[in-house]
């Protein structure tokens, strides 16, 4: 018989976080699942330390393609009907996937959730500023300033990434906020209020840390009033937050003398202006 989930780890060069992770995979109270990890072309003995787990897990190897490439692979590969990530820097607590399988089960009508996180950075807990708390239900509007679904938070079903597509491989960042925002244009993402997430930031290789996300965001926001999906209210609020991101963008690059990619950006959100 099938598992009733699969966990997709996907990882470069961070072998012992990793070994954390999949630790706690392994330690979940559920246990009807199957554990997928995707090694995106490390160097470090991360293949020496998944060979260790033996059938515990099922991992594979690729050349490096980017943490959207790594997690497309591990959905392809897996079997469940139900999908849940788990980032190599991140952490569960024991009863993570048994409460959110349960939600799942009780309610088939809902097609994802995510539980709250505990926030660790440079070895301390901190405390989430106030406009990174997660709404619930209809996320749409709120999520188009910034990503407020984590993938190491989230349980999906599969017929939802069928539906509104993979992760995007051309994406290097933001590649989170942008299937997020394609989720959130038509289905509620629910909140679980405990948090069962172990979230550790700080470390030189986060990504969601690095200088330009702004820049993927804004061609997310493209994609998004390209798509034909948004009704006209979401259109209306995509428009002006690709205004804004513009704005800050194409100054910055000024500042910074690329004064021909600057105005490129601070010209382009004319180009939808007049949409639909």
């Amino acid at each position: 018989m099938s598992p009733e989930i699969s966990v997709i780890i996907p990882t470069f060069n961070r072998a012992s976080m990793l070994v954390e992770a999949v630790e706690s995979v392994l330690a979940q109270d559920m246990t009807d699942l199957e554990l997928i990890v995707i090694n995106d072309g490390s160097t470090d003995e991360t293949e020496e330390r998944l060979s260790a787990y033996g059938s515990r897990l099922k991992h594979y190897q690729q050349e490096n393609a980017g943490v959207s490439a790594a997690r497309n692979r591990g959905i392809t590969l897996s079997v469940a009907p139900l999908i849940a990530f788990l980032d190599s820097d991140d952490l569960w607590l024991p009863s993570k996937l048994q409460v959110q399988h349960t939600y799942m089960t009780e309610n088939p009508e809902i097609h994802i959730c995510q539980t709250e996180e505990i926030w660790w950075r440079n070895g301390r807990r901190v405390n989430p500023k106030k406009h990174h708390q997660k709404p619930a239900g209809d996320i749409f509007q709120r999520s188009l300033e910034l990503c407020l679904v984590s993938p190491s938070a989230v349980m999906m079903r599969r017929e939802l990434l069928e539906k509104v597509g993979y992760f995007d491989e051309e994406l290097p960042l933001a590649e989170d906020y942008d299937l997020w925002l394609r989720v959130a244009v038509d289905y509620p993402v629910v909140l679980l209020p405990e948090p069962l997430v172990i979230k550790r930031g700080g470390h030189p290789d986060q990504l969601s840390a690095r200088k330009g996300i702004d820049r993927y965001r804004i061609e997310a926001l493209e994609k998004l009033l390209n798509s034909g999906r948004l009704s006209p209210e979401q259109y209306d609020w995509t428009w002006k937050t690709l205004q804004r991101k513009c704005q800050i963008y194409g100054e910055g690059c000024i500042k910074r003398g690329k004064v021909q990619e600057g105005e490129r950006y601070l010209a382009l959100p004319n180009k939808y202006r007049n949409k639909p």
